[in-house]
């Protein structure tokens, strides 16, 4: 009996300290869902180049105005000067513009009159824009003096508009 009791005995010590190293109370670790890191690729690649700057604007020979002039003139009306004004604006908006003036006729008058007036138009064109400012190795001049009508007709109509300076790109 006596080792009945001590092991009853034994027992309950046993007991006793197995509930003390509990505590008491178990505390529950609460889990906590861990989520994955995100995964960063970098991209290799250069990125692609830049466009390519739009083409700088460049003067067409239709902005230009026609200048006119009077039958066996060729002095500069008012506006003849106001047309030369407006190209004259244009040629400083373009400035490495080169331009070549042509000078014209109607069909009266010889071959050879017609085209030394051709040209004394087209210089009276040149000199006022280089008056205005314009360099003058940008300002080239040539006469085709009644080669080149713009209007065929063989009447006071046609003859106004024959008789014309206009402008020409030759380079910008």
């Amino acid at each position: 009996m006596r080792k009945l009791g001590l092991l009853l005995m034994l027992g309950l010590l046993l007991a006793a300290v197995v509930s003390m190293s509990c505590g008491g109370q178990k505390e529950i670790a609460e889990e906590i869902p861990v989520e994955p890191a995100p995964v960063i690729v970098e991209d290799t690649t250069p990125p692609p180049p830049p466009p390519p700057p739009p083409p700088p604007p460049t003067l067409k020979e239709s902005q230009f105005v026609t200048v006119y002039f009077d039958f066996d003139k060729y002095n500069l009306r008012s506006d003849a000067k106001s047309a030369l004004d407006a190209n004259y604006n244009l040629l400083m908006e373009f400035p490495s513009a080169v331009v070549k003036i042509e000078g014209h006729c109607d069909e009266r008058g010889t071959v050879e009159y017609n085209l030394s007036l051709g040209e004394k138009r087209a210089k009276s064109a040149m000199d006022y824009l280089i008056g205005l400012g314009i360099a003058p190795e940008r300002i080239s001049i040539i006469s085709y003096g009644k080669e080149r009508p713009v209007n065929p007709g063989h009447n006071e109509n046609a003859w106004n508009m024959n008789r014309r300076c206009e402008f020409r790109v030759i380079a910008q």
